[in-house]
């Protein structure tokens, strides 16, 4: 069953960081099977959505996204962000 990773970020307090993150993830998690359907500002929000940056990648399943998340490698990405971004990060199977 696909699965879907889907960040949401609250705020970017340095871009810096944030780029240097996006630089390696990129690249990793299209590595390990992801494959990105959607990276941009949010269109409209309505309800208690805040607007901001989303970030929606389908993997093969869980499992595969989850481990791309544990990767030594995704963690090198995480390690370059280090707190310079407020964000949320789901995995959300899909519907089949």
């Amino acid at each position: 069953m696909t699965a879907y990773w889907i960040s949401t970020y609250n705020e970017i307090l340095d871009p810096a960081k944030m780029a240097a993150y996006a630089e390696i993830a990129g690249p990793v998690l299209t590595e390990a099977g992801g494959t990105y359907l959607a990276r941009d500002q949010s269109a409209h929000t309505w309800e208690d959505a805040r607007e901001g940056r989303v970030v929606i990648i389908r993997f093969d399943s869980v499992e595969q996204a989850v481990a791309a998340h544990d990767s030594p490698a995704y963690q090198a990405a995480l390690a370059a962000l280090d707190g310079g971004v407020r964000r949320e990060v789901r995995i959300v199977p899909g519907v089949e």
